[in-house]
Order: structure tokens, then C-alpha cells, then sequence
């Protein structure tokens, strides 16, 4: 047995144990398919700059099947990776990656695909898992898409090496891909901040579509079930999964509104910590994310494009703006809590042609949020 397919197998038993993979077809698809051959070379984080790595260094094919995100790409730039090859670490932001295998996993299987079912993959990458799709259900019925023609060329080759052959093409993930429609299923490997129409359009009505949302705070998977033109409903999974946006949906940067800060702020006393606002694995975070929607978090900053901020300093805040962001935090929380504090798992969403929005429990709740930020 070679390093790879040894590497693959203890892959494959951690997405087990933490309870990824259950489907016996997944299992195999991620026992059988290289990832290495998707990823000849990738950056490394040293610091905040990144260094390069291609597949002739010590601990490259380890990297490649550890369960994290691999960045191949920063600011839209291919050339960035030569750069700090010849000339050392690079700064730059992460616009394009090989996901976490945990968390293609659980989207995989989320998406209750069966052999046959035409797939529809947005955000096409590295092409890895173009080629989990293509392994399970046939090439055939595989199609992927992104919008930057150098990575759809080299995921094509990567595809072809590992003997798969989807349909691969450049395009605005946005408009879907009419040209194959309808299907079956849409995935989406980056995130939307709504649900583009189009998906819906071009999904059979009762077909499933499963995408990530890119919220800054209340991030996370949901599945909806595609309804007659472009309307649906579903679920937001408790399973979480967090991913680059879609480009038009990346949303200002939080290091530029920090840098527009001017004024000082008012301080006042808090007992709720930072975390329990930000981190995904808190389970306020998603509630948070509908009751403070286009609010950022930024190291120990709250901030909003309309110039209001909170800074969180242990068991003081301050804060200042047209918003006391941290004022609403607190009501919120309180919120939440006469609610009895629900876990996203609770939460749903309907499409319509005219609105998409967040509710609680069912969509006959009174509990309504829009999606999007405001």
C-alpha cells in the first residue's frame, strides 16, 4: 500500500470518528479519490504571511490529507505563490482553497444524492470534490463552475489525471449553469449571503440544494428543498461549515472599518464575553447573527459599515457610532434567552420570488428575520 493511500485511510477513519462520514459511498469515494493530485502545491500560514509548499517538500503529502483547509490562492492572484516560492513569505487574503474534507463530507452527505442525480457543483477549486461528486454518482451527471477560468483550467487537468470527467466550465456561479440544467442537486463550495435565484430555477421542484450562507456572525449549511420557479425551504443544519464567499458576496473587510475608527468610545461594564457572541461553536453565535445583521467581528471588535463599533475589554465594553452595538447585543441576548436559548437546528428559511427570510421553528412563526445584512 503507498504513503497516499495509508494517508487516505487514517483520513478517513478521523472523518468517522467525528461522525463526517457515515455513508458507505462517501466513505469509499474519500478512501479512493487523491487528494494529493488536486494539490501540488498550496500555501502555509507562518505568521500572518504565507509561505509556499509544492509537493517536493518534506510533509507535503501529510498536509494534504490532514483535516484542514489547504489555501491555494490569494487575492485572485496565481502569480503570488511563484512570489514567495523565489522570494519568501507573502501577506495576501485567502481567495481560493481545498476545504476541509470534515466539512465536504458532512455537505456530501447532506446532500442525499443518489447515483445518477444531476449535480450541479459552484465554486469548482482545487477540483477534489468535482471528483468525490463525479466518484459516487458518474461523471456524467457531474457539473462544476467558477468564476476564474485559470482555476477551472487546472481543477480540468487535476480531474482528468485522477480519471474523472465532469462537466467544467467558467462562469458567475450566480446564474447557475443553464446550459446543463435542470438538476437534481446544487452545491455550492462557497458561501452566498441569499440564495440566488437562478439555483432555484434550475433545480426539479423537490430537488435539494445545499450551500453555505456567508454571514459574518450566524454563519453556517443549510439545505433547501427547491419549490416550483424560484422559490424553496428548508433548514439550517446543526452540523456547521463555513467557506469563502461567492466574489460579488464578500462585503467590506473589517480591517478597513477598524481603520476608519475616529472617535473614543463610552465605556460601561458587560458579564457576556466576547466568544459567546463570535465563536461558531457558541450557541448564541447564530442568533446573534440574525438580531445584529452586517455587524463584523474583528479580534476584539464589533464594527458595522455605518461607522458604529464595540471593542470588548474582559468585563468592560466600549463602544461608539450612530449604534451602540453592544447595547443590542445585550437585547438580543435577552432575547434569545425568553426564547429558551434554540440552537440553529431550530432555525429555517423560505424563498419566494420576493423575500427570503429566517424563522423559528416553522414557517407559520411569528419569529421572522430577513436574510441578509442591513
Amino acid at each position: 500500500m503507498s504513503d497516499a493511500a495509508r494517508l487516505r485511510r487514517k483520513l478517513v477513519r478521523r472523518l468517522r470518528e467525528d461522525g463526517a462520514l457515515t455513508d458507505p459511498r462517501w466513505t469509499a469515494a474519500f478512501r479512493t479519490v487523491p487528494r494529493h493530485l488536486f494539490l501540488p502545491r498550496f500555501f502555509v500560514l507562518q505568521g500572518e504571511t504565507w509561505d509556499a509548499m509544492a509537493s517536493d517538500d518534506p510533509g507535503w503529502l501529510t498536509r494534504c490529507y490532514a483535516d484542514e483547509v489547504l489555501v491555494t490562492q490569494l487575492d485572485d492572484d496565481s502569480s503570488l505563490w511563484h512570489k514567495a516560492r523565489e522570494s519568501g513569505p507573502v501577506p495576501g487574503v485567502p481567495t481560493c482553497s481545498s476545504s476541509m474534507p470534515g466539512i465536504m463530507a458532512i455537505m456530501l452527505e447532506a446532500l442525499q444524492a443518489s447515483y445518477g442525480d444531476r449535480v450541479l457543483e459552484v465554486g469548482t477549486g482545487t477540483g477534489y470534490n468535482a471528483a468525490l461528486l463525479s466518484h459516487v454518482l458518474g461523471s456524467a451527471s457531474v457539473s462544476t463552475m467558477d468564476v476564474d477560468e485559470g482555476l477551472v483550467s487546472s481543477a480540468s487537468e487535476h480531474l482528468t489525471a485522477a480519471g474523472y470527467q465532469p462537466a467544467c466550465a467558467r462562469g458567475d456561479g450566480w446564474q447557475g449553469f443553464p446550459a446543463r440544467a435542470p438538476f437534481d442537486r446544487v452545491l455550492c463550495t462557497c458561501a452566498v449571503s441569499s440564495i440566488p435565484p437562478a439555483w432555484l430555477e434550475q433545480t426539479v421542484p423537490g430537488g435539494l440544494i445545499v450551500t453555505t450562507l456567508h454571514r459574518p456572525l450566524g454563519a453556517g449549511l443549510v439545505r433547501i428543498v427547491a419549490g416550483p420557479g424560484a422559490t424553496g425551504e428548508g433548514r439550517v443544519l446543526a452540523r456547521d461549515g463555513r467557506f469563502m464567499p461567492l466574489r460579488a458576496h464578500r462585503g467590506a473587510r473589517p480591517s478597513l472599518l477598524l481603520d476608519a475608527i475616529s472617535e473614543p468610545g463610552v465605556f460601561s461594564p458587560t458579564s457576556l464575553p466576547l466568544f459567546a457572541v463570535t465563536r461558531p461553536s457558541s450557541p448564541f453565535e447564530f442568533f446573534a447573527g440574525l438580531a445584529l445583521p452586517g455587524v463584523l467581528p474583528y479580534a476584539d471588535f464589533l464594527l458595522h459599515p455605518d461607522g458604529s463599533w464595540a471593542r470588548h475589554h474582559g468585563d468592560t465594553v466600549e463602544q461608539a457610532g450612530p449604534r451602540r452595538l453592544w447595547d443590542e447585543v445585550l437585547t438580543a441576548h435577552a432575547a434569545w434567552t425568553d426564547l429558551g436559548e434554540p440552537r440553529r437546528s431550530r432555525f429555517g428559511l423560505t424563498v419566494t420570488a420576493d423575500t427570503q427570510d429566517f424563522w423559528l421553528d416553522s414557517p407559520d412563526s411569528p419569529h421572522h428575520w430577513p436574510l441578509g445584512p442591513s
